[in-house]
């Protein structure tokens, strides 16, 4: 049975996170899974059996704070919890296929260290991955960068369903003043302006148009701009609530690495983020 999933650790970044991802259970009628891997910090040399099973009870009652903080939000939803050994980047990641969304805490922009599980799930998971950075506006507005990709529609397909259920703006913003972003790689399209917004504004708006008439209640708009794309995309998600990628766009990246804008967003939007998969089906 499809669940919405979320890290807990009792940080506040990950309270911001349950408290998403409580949201998004609601809205979407699904369970939520609270997760927490514990892990003994000590070489294996270094085991202490009776130490290890006061670490995994203190795992534990974290876990039981989570569950017990995600029913008093929200009575209705169905929690679950799961209790993990090791890190929380391996728990997270292999949720499976059942798993609709998984929803994760983050550290201030501009502070995310090396290695950060925030970095890690979004480029490895093939579900969905909301790294919660704010708190959610009344008034939102979600972005979606586009730039005519499978990944970029993948990404609509998630901004259009997240506006729909939250009654929020959504704002289909293209960068196109980079050689990746042109279709089909044309690079003469750069020496003529007038016929680089005409070819890729009607990308952007082929783009839109099918998720127009899914969702007929979302307000959207759209914003073809010549910019780069994570120039574009980082500006527009200043005013943003949500601002929502694919994990890799049209340029040439390896598979198991999140594309320069997407890694760019996760390390600099000042906004809630959310990386999504070619393939979420």
């Amino acid at each position: 049975m499809s669940h919405v999933v979320v890290g807990y650790d009792g940080t506040s970044e990950s309270e911001r996170a349950l408290r998403w991802a409580v949201e998004e259970a609601r809205l979407r009628r699904l369970p939520l899974t609270v997760c927490h891997a514990w892990r003994w910090p000590y070489p294996i040399s270094f085991m202490d059996y009776e130490g290890v099973a006061i670490v995994r009870r203190m795992g534990e009652h974290m876990l039981d704070h989570g569950v017990s903080l995600a029913r008093e939000l929200a009575p209705g939803v169905k929690v679950h919890k799961r209790l993990d050994s090791g890190g929380p980047y391996d728990s997270l990641v292999n949720q499976g296929p059942d798993a609709e969304l998984i929803v994760i805490g983050s550290h201030p922009p501009d502070e995310m260290p090396v290695g950060s599980t925030a970095l890690r799930v979004p480029a490895r998971a093939d579900r969905p991955v909301v790294v919660v950075r704010s708190a959610a506006a009344r008034d939102g507005q979600v972005v979606v960068g586009v730039d005519g990709s499978a990944g970029a529609d993948a990404a609509l397909a998630l901004g259009f369903e997240e506006a729909a259920l939250r009654g929020w703006r959504l704002r289909a913003v293209y960068g196109c003043w980079e050689p990746g972003a042109a279709p089909d790689g044309d690079l003469s399209l750069f020496g003529e302006e007038d016929k680089l917004r005409h070819v890729c504004g009607s990308v952007l708006e082929r783009a839109v148009a099918p998720w127009l008439v899914k969702y007929p209640t979302v307000q959207a708009t759209t914003s073809l701009l010549l910019e780069p794309p994570r120039q574009a995309l980082l500006e527009a998600a200043e005013g943003a609530t949500l601002a929502v990628v694919g994990a890799r766009g049209a340029g040439e990246v390896a598979p198991l690495t999140l594309g320069a804008t997407s890694d760019a967003l996760l390390k600099h939007a000042p906004c809630t983020v959310a990386i999504v998969p070619q393939r979420i089906g």
